[in-house]
C-alpha cells in the first residue's frame, strides 16, 4: 500500500531535479524573441577592439609600414599563407572569410584571459569570453559549413554531390554523416577547450590565489591562439577538400 505513494514521492523529486538550471544568464526579450544578452554584449566588445584596432592602425598608411600597420600586414599575410596552404591557387576570395573566423576567435579567446570580466555585475549570470558559450562556437562552425558547400557547388556545380558515392556507394551514409560531424567537432573542440581553460583558472585562483595561477593563464592564452589557428586551420581545409574532390 506503501508502494504508490513511495513512487510519486520519488517522481516528484525527479521532477524538482530535472528543474535544476545549470548556470545562470541574462537575457533580452525583444518581441518574441529571446536574446542571449551576455554572450551579445562581450561579441560586441570583441567586434569593437577588432575595429578600433584596425582603424587606428591604418587611418595613415604608410608606404613603408611601421608600427600598427606593419603588425596588421604580417597579420594578413599570415593569413594568407595559411589560406593558400590549405585551399591551393584559388584561395584569394577566402581570405576574409578565414580571416574573419581567425581573428575573431583569436581575440574572443584572449578577451576570456586578460579582460577583467568579472567585475562588471549583471542581474543574472556574468559575463564571459563569446567563445565561452556553445551558441557562438555553433554560429561560428555553421557558415563554415555553408561555406565548404558553396565552394564545392561553385566550382563543380551538381556533380559536387558526386563525392558522397566515392569512392563507393557503399560509404554513402558515412560520407553523408562526415558533413553533420565537421560542424559539430568544429564548435565542440573550440567550446570545450576555452570552458575548460576558464574553469582550470578560476579553480586555482580559488584555492591558491597567488602565484600558481599565473603560469597556467600563460598556458591559457597560448591555448587560445592555438585554438583559434586550429578552427581556420580546418574551416579553410573543408573549403579546399570541397573545391578539389573528395579525399
Amino acid at each position: 500500500m506503501n508502494v504508490i505513494p513511495c513512487s510519486i514521492k520519488t517522481l516528484k523529486g525527479l521532477y524538482d531535479i530535472s528543474g535544476v538550471e545549470v548556470g545562470q544568464h541574462l537575457y533580452w526579450q525583444i518581441g518574441a524573441l529571446q536574446i542571449h544578452a551576455q554572450v551579445l554584449i562581450t561579441s560586441w566588445v570583441v567586434i569593437a577592439i577588432l575595429l578600433g584596432s584596425v582603424i587606428i592602425a591604418v587611418r595613415n598608411p604608410q608606404t613603408i609600414p611601421t608600427g600598427g600597420q606593419n603588425f596588421f600586414e604580417y597579420v594578413l599575410e599570415f593569413i594568407r599563407d595559411l589560406s593558400k596552404a590549405q585551399i591551393g591557387e584559388e584561395y584569394g576570395p577566402w581570405v576574409p572569410f578565414i580571416g574573419t573566423m581567425f581573428l575573431f576567435i583569436f581575440v574572443s579567446n584572449w578577451s576570456g584571459a586578460l579582460l577583467p570580466w568579472k567585475i562588471i555585475q549583471l542581474p543574472h549570470g556574468e559575463l564571459a569570453a563569446p567563445t565561452n558559450d556553445i551558441n557562438t562556437t555553433v554560429a561560428l562552425a555553421l557558415p563554415t559549413s555553408v561555406a565548404y558547400f558553396y565552394a564545392g557547388l561553385t566550382k563543380k556545380g551538381l556533380g559536387y554531390f558526386r563525392k558522397y558515392i566515392q569512392p563507393t556507394p557503399i560509404l554513402l551514409p558515412i560520407n553523408i554523416l562526415e558533413d553533420f560531424t565537421k560542424p559539430l567537432s568544429l564548435s565542440f573542440r573550440l567550446f570545450g577547450n576555452i570552458l575548460a581553460d576558464e574553469l582550470v583558472v578560476v579553480v586555482l585562483v580559488s584555492l591558491v590565489p597567488s602565484l600558481v595561477p599565473i603560469p597556467v593563464m600563460f598556458l591559457g592564452l597560448f591555448t587560445s591562439g592555438i585554438q583559434a589557428l586550429i578552427f581556420a586551420t580546418l574551416a579553410a581545409a573543408y573549403i579546399g577538400e570541397s573545391m578539389e574532390g573528395h579525399h
